[in-house]
């Protein structure tokens, strides 16, 4: 379990978060995770949190966002909201660190989903995107599917091919949540 002060890092995608408050320290209301993304890093992929709420503060550096349609580079003080349901994306679109502020709202499986991505990729199990094998990510898709989606295909198809891919993925003993301290950086625990 995640909890105030962890430090989570993803050597492939090169995003740290530190978390500020956790779903366990705001009843299920928020997570707030400060965001140190490095030079030429990025989250995995385009995504959509049909239920949640994500605001993205800039401390310092140049975020890249694409939101919807709408692409933009956000800089300290910048704020960008991602209602829920619109995919987006982002990543560093300076030469230096870029460090912000994510809260997103409600928490959901929010961290259960981070540990997860993160300690795949620190055991070596992602590819150069930060993603896991298809069936892997079936399995992890179909557990978090109220929490993140693909932007596209629609939910019902995603949700349909999940029906049959999961289930392979799980003979395989792919398991739906991943936890390990591969993926832990200088915590506080």
């Amino acid at each position: 379990m995640i909890r105030s002060g962890d430090r989570l890092e993803n050597p492939i995608t090169g995003e740290v978060l530190i978390f500020h408050r956790t779903s366990e320290d705001t009843d299920g209301e928020a997570v707030l995770v400060e965001t140190i993304v490095r030079p030429h890093g990025f989250v995995a992929a385009a995504h959509v949190h049909p239920r949640q709420t994500e605001r993205f503060e800039v401390v310092a550096g140049s975020l890249g966002l694409r939101v919807g349609e709408q692409e933009l580079v956000a800089g300290p003080g910048d704020v960008a909201l991602v209602p829920p349901g619109t995919p987006h994306r982002f990543w560093n679109a300076g030469d230096r660190e870029v460090r912000f502020l994510c809260e997103v709202r409600p928490a959901l499986q929010f961290e259960s989903l981070i540990e997860t991505m993160f300690t795949l990729a620190a055991e070596g199990k992602t590819n150069r995107k930060g993603l896991p094998n298809p069936l892997r990510l079936a399995v992890i898709a179909k557990a978090h599917f109220e929490t993140v989606r693909l932007p596209f295909p629609p939910a019902a198809l995603q949700r349909a091919a999940l029906a049959l891919a999961a289930p392979l993925g799980q003979a395989l003993g792919y398991r739906g949540t991943v936890t390990s301290q591969a993926a832990f950086a200088g915590s506080v625990r």
